[in-house]
């Protein structure tokens, strides 16, 4: 099951945060952040996309406050970025990714010729 947690804004909307097995075979997870109006149609831009077996039970893993900076500062609302298998003991020697937008996540790599 993928952890995940939401965080519901003064304005009224909220930040969804979803840690989600690897679509690639790296082994990796990806921690995705979606901005909406509430929690059902964060879902929902995540079904749209593909991503249809997507569920948030619970709380466990709210977006942090740098996530939800990084998240309302993106034109589309919708950004990823890989979670380490060692995301527990984060320390100053591991180097954080930057966040991306979710079509290079979703991209289909180019046919090989």
């Amino acid at each position: 099951m993928a952890a995940g947690g939401f965080c519901k804004l003064p304005t009224g909307s909220v930040v969804v945060a979803l840690n989600l097995p690897s679509p690639t075979a790296h082994g990796a997870g990806v921690r995705v952040l979606v901005h909406a109006h509430n929690r059902a149609r964060a879902l929902t831009r995540l079904r749209n996309l593909g991503l249809r077996a997507v569920y948030l039970r619970g709380n466990a893993a709210p977006p942090t406050p740098d996530e939800i900076t990084a998240v309302l500062h993106h034109p589309d609302g919708l950004i990823w970025r890989t979670v380490p298998d060692n995301a527990v003991g984060l320390g100053p020697e591991l180097v954080q990714e930057l966040w991306h937008p979710i079509r290079a996540l979703l991209r289909r790599p180019a046919a090989q010729v």
